[in-house]
């Protein structure tokens, strides 16, 4: 059970790379072989997020990290172009990222999610089309699928959203 989502520290690097690593590692064994290659998200990476606020650790009722995300509130340039369909709304909305966990604890996406929501009623998430895994976690929490975005390096990917009133 997760009980609390703070700020990731750099003191938390060691184990959130290790988390990405593991994920990196499940999404080969669940035949999403082309998504996160080369190391992404890498240290540095990771490190200008925590720089910038956007990565968050989930802790469970230990205060183990049992997962990490990044959270952007406000406009996501990536989002900026939707093909093959629309986003549900044009209200200032948050964006949710590299959802990661180190395969210990169930529910890590929910929390996430969850602790999200009460950040702001109005996500967007986006997911490679081979991680059918997130695909079905997104449609378990009643993500609604609005079309392809594609990221910086030009691919493209699965983009959802969901609005709480």
């Amino acid at each position: 059970m997760i009980v609390i989502i703070r700020p990731t520290t750099e003191a938390d690097l060691p184990e959130v790379m290790e988390m990405y690593a593991i994920a990196r590692d499940f999404m080969r064994q669940h035949d999403n072989a082309t998504q996160w290659v080369g190391g992404y998200p890498s240290a540095s990476f990771i490190r200008e997020e925590i720089g910038a606020g956007h990565s968050f650790v989930c802790e469970n009722e230990w205060g183990v990290p049992v997962g990490t995300f990044c959270f952007i509130a406000g406009d996501d340039p990536t989002y900026s172009r939707i093909d093959e369909g629309e986003w549900q709304n044009n209200e200032p909305y948050a964006s949710v990222h590299r959802i990661a966990s180190n395969g210990k604890e169930k529910g890590v996406a929910k929390a996430c999610f969850e602790w999200c929501f009460r950040q702001c009623p109005n996500i967007r998430v986006d997911t490679h089309r081979d991680n059918g895994v997130m695909q079905r976690i997104l449609e378990a929490l009643d993500f609604t699928y609005c079309g392809i975005i594609y990221v910086s390096n030009g691919t493209e990917r699965l983009a959802y959203q969901k609005v709480r009133s």
